[in-house]
């Protein structure tokens, strides 16, 4: 039978780790905010698909714009929404679909978010170094 490898040397579990302690860093940044990390990840998705793209998204796009499972977005989207942070209306086009808006409370959140964000990530990544070989390999990683 074949020796496993040393914890160290598992890139899985390394790459797990440094997921965990990312996480963990972005969660307390965003705490005094309001938002959970996939609140964030989901206003921000909705403000650059509105804002940014110029699209009047529905909740479908904002999960495939995420990532994100099409349940947890709708329940998401309904806390943010209560929130005031965004509106959902129907689609009507599509009565099952909800097209959503980012309130004027929800693009000043967002924006502030995404810059806090942004430099707890240029914390924790410049242990990386090279910049543009982590983005490499982290774009290689999503494909």
């Amino acid at each position: 039978m074949a020796e496993s490898l040393e914890p160290g040397q598992s890139p899985g579990l390394l790459l797990w780790r440094a997921t965990l302690s990312w996480q963990r860093g972005i969660t307390a940044t965003l705490k005094p905010l309001g938002l959970t990390h996939v609140q964030f990840v989901l206003l921000v998705s909705a403000w650059w698909l509105t804002q940014v793209a110029g699209e009047e998204p529905s909740q479908r796009r904002i999960a495939e714009h995420a990532n994100t499972d099409a349940m947890m977005t709708s329940q998401v989207i309904r806390t943010l929404a209560d929130k005031g942070l965004l509106l959902r209306s129907t689609n009507p086009d599509d009565a099952r679909a909800h097209v959503i808006e980012v309130t004027e409370e929800g693009v000043e959140l967002a924006v502030r978010a995404v810059r806090v964000v942004e430099e707890a990530d240029r914390l924790f990544f410049e242990a990386a170094g090279d910049q543009s070989a982590l983005m490499a390999v982290l774009n290689a990683l999503n494909q």
